[in-house]
């Protein structure tokens, strides 16, 4: 039984992860058709406003709450609570609060508010990135990563994402 939990547990944090991606090209491609001319604004922002509301409520927010069921149902699979997974799970609890503001993004751009240009968000779509590879390397290497060398490698991108 804990295999199959695992893979629909992975199956929906790619899923997850697909969407966050994805939301924030949208809301930077929505931003962007902001400053264009009537009716090109018009035409593009209604279009975008359709993908970004079929893909966040379709695809982003049912995974996003099927990876909390899955996950906690593997947990309770495992039988127990490691050092790395404890890590791993403040990862993802920030995960979630990014996921949030994701949606308060949402909130914002289908009400025709636009806070952010399209340069703040491509920064925070490279957050997503971080949350990635931290959760992904506790799960994989566990007990085998060095805190330090952890934390060392994932300021080192940080610092490498921030130059590009």
């Amino acid at each position: 039984m804990y295999h199959y939990v695992l893979a629909l547990h992975i199956i929906f944090i790619v899923t997850w992860f697909s969407g966050i991606f994805y939301i924030v090209r949208l809301y930077i491609y929505n931003t962007e058709a902001n400053d264009k001319a009537e009716p090109e604004k018009s035409i593009l922002q209604k279009q975008f406003n359709i993908m970004i509301r079929r893909l966040w409520f379709g695809i982003t927010w049912p995974s996003a709450v099927l990876t909390l069921i899955f996950g906690p149902w593997m947990w309770y699979l495992w039988g127990h609570l490691d050092n790395w997974l404890a890590i791993k799970l403040c990862f993802v609890v920030g995960l979630y609060a990014y996921f949030f503001t994701l949606h308060a993004i949402y909130k914002q751009q289908s009400k025709g508010v636009f806070k952010y240009t399209s340069g703040q968000l491509r920064i925070w779509n490279e957050v997503a990135t971080i949350f990635l590879i931290a959760i992904v390397m506790l799960a994989v290497v566990k007990q085998g990563m060095s805190f330090v060398w952890g934390i060392s490698g994932l300021l080192l991108f940080v610092v490498f994402l921030l130059e590009f």
